[in-house]
């Protein structure tokens, strides 16, 4: 494994050391296996992520590598992400329950999200790499774990060690030693007063 990139967010003001050094790898030691305990901890994290109402409208399916399941979600990938996706230790769908006793949850994706991120983040103090993905299948996920009607996929994380980038193809190496940008913060200010 190796990180050669200093990857740190450059940000306008300070912010905590595992958000600025958290980034999104597509290269994944294809050989490790997941850190249980690692995992064990952002999937805890995640379950105390806040939700409206204390409702965790959350469920997660997590899949390792070698597992029916993990290429099962595989298959469910789009594009690019099947090409380097399958060499994560684990894939983990983030689903939203979408309706309790019949009334529509409408923060349920939001706080999925939420349970998301605190998972992203946890995993990363504990030493993996992460990376999301809206590019799946959702009715072809939901049908192949048969969610039923009330859960919506709502991302798919991979989840690993972090593979060697120099031995990666070029379009990988290209995307992990692009910059890290995001737009100024003033340009997402719609309103500051």
């Amino acid at each position: 494994m190796t990180d050669t990139l200093d990857r740190n967010a450059i940000t306008e003001v300070p912010i905590l050391d595992v958000l600025a050094a958290r980034w999104s790898t597509r290269v994944f030691d294809a050989e490790a296996p997941i850190d249980e305990a690692a995992l064990a901890s952002a999937l805890e994290a995640a379950r105390w992520a806040p939700s409206a109402n204390n409702s965790q409208p959350w469920r997660f399916i997590v899949a390792r590598r070698g597992t029916p399941e993990h290429a099962a979600i595989l298959e469910t990938l789009m594009g690019f992400n099947q090409a380097w996706a399958g060499a994560a230790s684990a894939l983990v769908v983030f689903a939203a329950v979408t309706s309790h006793d019949g009334t529509p949850l409408a923060w349920g994706a939001y706080d999925t999200g939420q349970a998301a991120a605190h998972f992203t983040v946890q995993a990363h103090a504990a030493g993996l790499h992460t990376h999301q993905m809206g590019g799946f299948d959702r009715d072809a996920l939901a049908a192949a774990f048969d969610l039923g009607s009330d859960l919506a996929p709502v991302t798919v994380m991979a989840v690993g060690t972090l593979g060697d980038i120099a031995s990666a193809p070029e379009p990988l190496r290209e995307r992990e030693n692009a910059p890290r940008v995001r737009l100024p913060l003033a340009d997402l200010l719609a309103a500051d007063a």
